[in-house]
């Protein structure tokens, strides 16, 4: 069925969102178009804000409407410790955990050459000069456990410790709640070998 094409182009527009698929595009473009024109029009504010005040921290690369972030700016966070991540949400996704109250570096993504992503791309330099200049003593690799995640913080662990900065990757395994039965070997392996003593 052919659309008008102001609905056609909504359509074409949400599916380039992830997640979106031609169905769920189209179901939400039919949301909007039931939804009160305010309504539509604060959320299109709210979009057009984002690429008006939103841009990067100036120190660590996440998002922020300042030149440096909260995060950043906290004085009860630990300066010595930045914990590495692949994309800006992935620092709610470690905070959330109540284990970490260090600091953060967002790299933008991770190595894949298959997809023309090498190490200039990413964000690494704002790391090492931090580490250079001896803000940290410890740098937390927890870049995702997957093989761009993995060759990513090798990468950079081999960068990272010739500057004499003591290196730590977060452990990968079982996740709570969760049988051992369904674990496959790589997880079981990570689990086994991130182990603490109890």
């Amino acid at each position: 069925m052919d659309y008008p094409a102001p609905i056609a182009s909504l359509i074409e527009e949400l599916r380039r969102l992830p997640g979106l698929g031609p169905k769920s595009a189209q179901r939400l473009a039919f949301f909007l178009l039931k939804a009160r024109n305010e309504d539509n029009k604060r959320l299109a504010s709210a979009i057009e804000t984002l690429s008006d005040r939103v841009g990067l921290c100036e120190r660590c690369n996440a998002f922020t409407d300042l030149a440096i972030c909260f995060i950043c700016t906290d004085p009860s966070r630990v300066d010595t410790v930045v914990c590495v991540v692949e994309e800006p949400g992935n620092i709610m996704a470690v905070d959330r955990s109540g284990g970490y109250r260090g600091r953060y570096h967002v790299l933008h993504g991770a190595l894949s050459p298959i997809h023309g992503i090498g190490p200039d791309e990413l964000r690494i330099q704002g790391l090492l000069e931090r580490v250079r200049e001896g803000l940290a003593t410890e740098v937390i690799l927890a870049t995702s456990p997957t093989v761009e995640g993995e060759a990513t913080a090798i990468y950079l662990a081999r960068l990272l410790k010739v500057l004499g900065v003591k290196v730590t990757r977060i452990a990968t395994g079982i996740p709570a709640g969760s049988d051992l039965e369904w674990a496959d070997e790589v997880t079981m392996t990570r689990a086994l070998e991130g182990r603490r003593e109890f």
